[in-house]
């Protein structure tokens, strides 16, 4: 599950956080984001990236309207996640 608020500092956790869960298919709750940012947006996109690479999948489920939103800032959706041409 994705915390509340993911700013500058929560980025390399999260990074960390999907590296040790490298190998499988991955669902990430995002029921409870009121703010993404840039940076965690990257570091998801970049994981989701090397998923594809590896044949496994990694996808946003239940993305709050605040989340989308701030994917729409950068031209995101949460399916974009979920997209084998990243």
């Amino acid at each position: 599950d994705l915390q509340e608020r993911l700013g500058l500092s929560d980025a390399a956790p999260l990074a960390a956080k999907l590296q040790s869960m490298r190998g499988r298919d991955v669902a990430i709750d995002a029921r409870n984001v009121s703010h993404i940012g840039t940076l965690c947006q990257q570091v998801l996109l970049a994981a989701a990236k090397e998923w594809h690479a590896d044949g496994k999948s990694l996808r946003l489920i239940e993305p709050t309207d605040a989340c989308v939103h701030h994917l729409a800032l950068l031209g995101l959706t949460p399916e974009t996640f979920e997209e084998s041409e990243l």
